[in-house]
């Protein structure tokens, strides 16, 4: 075999293995990493289950802290493509900043493990959040991954939306562009922002489930 064909065959197979990994670490909800992927996810109308996790800060904040109020609760990792596509081009933060003027608490949660991927000590965590403009009404740490199991979290963004009873009223993607392109999110349909929008004016939304899609959540 000369130098040439030698050279290809390893192309092609650095190629073979790139694209499994892709497929693998760019997951929907459908197929992310074994780890996640067996989750069972908490069904639209069901209640909310209480936690207690601690915010970046180190203060416990529990979900009961806010009965009576509507709760978004969002899975991040900065490390991920998917989120820095909604970060990177403002969406997140401007759902934020938005949705909190209105009354709604959004808790932005990461549940990657220690060592893995988003992993992230508080202190890194809010200077990451500030220096993106972030405005959650917290940022919470599950770095033993009970509460995102707890939710069946898959992927990174994974957006819960838990309504003023406490019961789940929208679970799912972000929107509806798969998609690591930031420019994508200026002509999509953002699911969450419409559940909002409804709960509201006092209405059930109109979508009140999708197919999560993003990164796997780096659970241990």
């Amino acid at each position: 075999m000369d130098v040439a064909s030698k050279i290809t065959q390893k192309l092609a197979v650095l190629l073979v293995i790139t694209g499994a990994v892709v497929a693998n670490e760019f997951a929907d909800g459908g197929f992310v990493r074994a780890q996640s992927g067996s989750l069972p996810e908490l069904s639209t109308g069901a209640a909310a289950p209480d936690f207690s996790l601690p915010d970046a800060k180190g203060k416990q904040v529990k979900l009961s802290d806010y009965k009576g109020k509507l709760v978004v609760l969002e899975w991040f990792n900065m490390g991920c493509p998917f989120v820095q596509k909604h970060y990177d081009g403002g969406n997140m933060q401007g759902l934020q900043k938005t949705y909190t003027e209105k009354g709604v608490v959004w808790l932005s949660i990461c549940s990657s493990a220690k060592g893995k991927q988003g992993y992230a000590e508080g202190a890194e965590h809010l200077k990451a959040m500030a220096d993106k403009g972030g405005k959650p009404t917290d940022i919470l740490i599950d770095a033993d991954g009970k509460v995102g199991r707890m939710f069946g979290a898959k992927t990174t963004p994974h957006m819960f939306v838990i309504d003023k009873v406490g019961k789940l009223a929208y679970s799912g993607a972000i929107d509806d562009k798969r998609s690591t392109d930031a420019e994508d999110v200026k002509t999509s349909k953002n699911y969450v922002k419409a559940a909002l929008d409804a709960l509201l004016k006092g209405q059930a939304p109109t979508v009140a489930s999708t197919q999560a899609y993003g990164c796997s959540v780096k659970y241990q």
